[in-house]
């Protein structure tokens, strides 16, 4: 996977997880039915202009939206330790799933075909190391640069 060797705690990203991380994190690029799929309608989230252009900011629009809802939920401290350079916090996975929301955790759950539970359980493994991979430099990128690293 290059950028996210060793992201995650065993090193390993199923291809779910995958598909879990670009719908929240780069949109309609990894699900598999490109721009057909109505993702906006399914799970209306605003975006910042500057974050992304409307289909390819992920369910909560980018990495910044997600970072956002992190940060709304009361776990801004958490999501600037995955941002930051210092030691990455936890978070539990149903603080998680409260942060993103019920009804985009369902959406994800199905293009995934993981229970949701499992889903929340993974991805609150996989996110800290993931955004930590993402922001080098305690700099949120570009949208187009978070797709170029799901991409290679």
């Amino acid at each position: 996977m290059g950028l996210f060797d060793n992201a995650v705690p065993g090193g390993n990203i199923t291809k779910p997880l995958m598909i879990a991380l670009g719908a929240l994190l780069v949109g309609k690029m990894l699900s598999g039915r490109s721009a057909e799929q109505p993702e906006q309608a399914q799970a209306p989230v605003p975006a910042e202009p500057s974050e992304a252009t409307a289909g390819d900011g992920g369910l909560l629009g980018g990495l910044g939206g997600l970072l956002d809802k992190l940060k709304n939920s009361g776990h801004g401290n958490v999501a600037d330790s995955w941002v930051g350079t210092g030691q990455n916090q936890p978070i539990n996975p149903n603080d998680l799933g409260n942060a993103i929301g019920p009804q985009v955790i369902r959406e994800i759950a199905q293009r995934t075909g993981l229970d949701e539970q499992e889903l929340l359980k993974q991805l609150s493994a996989a996110l800290p190391g993931i955004v930590d991979k993402l922001t080098p430099n305690g700099q949120v990128p570009q949208q187009h640069q978070v797709a170029s690293a799901f991409n290679s």
